[in-house]
């Protein structure tokens, strides 16, 4: 076998490797959002509502 191909050969099984840890670590991460649903309806509620206006602009100008 030449070197080219040993070189490719390896790269090749790198590649496979590095593509299987990233799909394992996607299959076994669980979303936030699965982890909010089981809390108490208030707090989920406190977690996800904005403790203020998001656009700045348009807050301050309200009374304008």
């Amino acid at each position: 076998m030449k070197f080219e191909s040993q070189i490719l050969a390896a790269l090749f099984v790198a590649c496979f490797g590095v593509c299987a840890l990233v799909m394992g670590a996607m299959l076994k991460t669980t979303p936030a959002s699965v982890q909010l649903a089981g809390t108490s309806k208030a707090t989920a509620v406190a977690l996800v509502s904005p403790a203020s206006c998001a656009l700045p602009t348009s807050c301050a100008r309200a009374g304008e």
